[in-house]
């Protein structure tokens, strides 16, 4: 008897907790997705409820359905497909082609490769960003374009900065380095024909060494900065005029450049200095930093490089809008990208709206109207523009105009007998005995409380055969 009893309650206690519904833990997380919502505050989800997911940053939605159910404890399995956004064709060259780095997805870049006899202008690569392919468009000029070399002027500092073709116009200006003075022009301008006008400058050392002295000794004179190389002889030696054989002297890369190689020493053997193997490259400032709704725009990375901010559609920058990869990093701070905000909606209406009620309007807010009597006139619905403006006016309402009962004497209608009638109302007019109307037969009520076409009228049979009417 106590064994059936036991199996008894304890059948009853399965059936009881069989129908109740199983609950799911929290959704899964899934590689290149996230969830529309943080459902943080809710420890378990009910059978049925759905969660939505969506393509993680970078990521756009190609195929499947974005919702995840939770049916008998567990959740159903997210079918939504993210593929990385890609930039696509990066368009034509013309007199050349562009070579693509791999999918042309988000952080690639493609290479501006000109055909033979063609020179490219401008930056030889783009790169695919959020907003598609970005930086200046390159170009391929004709092979008889004029362009002047770089101008290489010992123991100076140049404006040319990392440019390694000059057209003509451009001018370059050049300042020496400590210890020695400037021997021509300081400033200089591409011209016509390749040539730099005027001659580029020399920047000769402040003290003269004697050659004699030099020769007499064994030594050498002061060592020259190496073009291109973007290094310059160390300030302890600046003052410095002659240097015994055996010295030694090094070099230090200059300001915006690190030693990425070699040797920075030269020595003085037999009346000559050692070559320098020294190899200098630009700092690198990495990324300038992250934008909520908005992003950078580079032209590179390195020492000299810019990185322009730009809003998306709806956002309005604050703060400076470039920055320069200087020597020390980036320079300035992360400017912000704000929404734009429209004003009170402007207007005398009579039009109620439901929802916002109160500021701030931000871009693709939504305003609702309604009208509690009469005839809603405009847009339903008006919304804040990227530019800070409404989409439309504020509708407004009309009541509904309703027309008197038809005053013609000596005549009755057909239809219902009000003592007013609403718009489309149609009624149908006859003229009583010895009485011929005039006018329309059937008579509408139209929406400003007046009858269409028009009211008739009705006179005595007599008076129209007395004028033949």
């Amino acid at each position: 008897m106590d064994v059936g009893w036991n199996i008894l309650v304890l059948s009853f206690a399965l059936l009881a907790s069989a129908q109740v519904p199983k609950k799911c833990s929290a959704p899964p997380e899934y590689p290149h997705a996230r969830l529309v919502r943080k459902y943080s505050t809710i420890p378990r989800f009910s059978s049925g409820e759905k969660v939505y997911y969506d393509c993680a940053e970078d990521f756009t939605p190609s195929r499947g359905s974005r919702a995840v159910q939770c049916l008998a404890g567990r959740w159903t399995k997210l079918t939504l497909k993210c593929e990385k956004k890609s930039c696509g064709n990066a368009g034509d060259l013309p007199n050349g082609e562009f070579q693509y780095e791999g999918n042309s997805f988000i952080g690639e870049k493609v290479y501006a490769v000109c055909n033979e006899g063609y020179t490219l202008k401008g930056l030889n690569y783009m790169i695919c960003k959020k907003t598609g392919w970005t930086g200046e468009i390159p170009s391929c000029v004709e092979g008889e374009a004029t362009t002047c070399p770089t101008p290489a002027v010992a123991n100076s500092v140049s404006s040319a900065g990392d440019v390694s073709v000059f057209w003509v116009g451009d001018s370059v200006t050049f300042t020496c380095s400590q210890g020695f003075q400037l021997d021509g022009a300081q400033q200089i301008t591409c011209g016509p024909g390749g040539l730099w006008q005027p001659q580029p400058p020399r920047c000769l050392p402040s003290l003269k060494t004697t050659p004699s002295t030099v020769k007499e000794t064994g030594g050498c004179g002061v060592p020259v900065n190496i073009p291109n190389s973007n290094a310059n002889l160390a300030n302890k030696y600046i003052t410095m005029t002659s240097f015994a054989s055996g010295d030694r002297v090094h070099y230090v890369c200059d300001v915006g450049y690190v030693q990425a190689g070699g040797s920075r020493y030269r020595s003085c053997m037999n009346g000559k200095w050692t070559p320098l193997w020294l190899r200098c490259e630009r700092k690198p400032c990495g990324s300038a930093g992250e934008i909520t709704n908005g992003q950078f725009t580079y032209t590179g990375v390195e020492f000299g490089d810019t990185a322009t901010a730009v809003c998306d559609d709806g956002y309005h920058l604050v703060g400076q809008a470039t920055r320069r990869c200087m020597s020390q990093g980036w320079d300035g701070r992360e400017p912000t990208c704000e929404a734009a905000a429209c004003d009170e909606p402007s207007g005398v209406t009579n039009a109620v709206m439901t929802s916002p009620k109160e500021p701030p309007y931000t871009y693709r807010t939504v305003i609702r109207y309604h009208c509690p009597v009469g005839t809603l006139i405009g847009q339903r619905d008006i919304w804040c523009t990227k530019d800070g403006t409404w989409s439309h006016s504020p509708p407004t309402c009309r009541e509904k105009a309703t027309c008197p009962s038809p005053n013609v004497p000596n005549a009755y209608w057909m239809g219902t007998h009000n003592n007013m009638y609403q718009e489309r109302d149609t009624i149908y007019i006859e003229c009583t005995a010895s009485y011929t109307r005039i006018g329309p037969y059937a008579v509408t009520c139209g929406r400003d409380g007046n009858w269409y076409p028009r009211l008739p009228s009705c006179t005595p049979r007599r008076w129209r055969s007395r004028y033949g009417r």
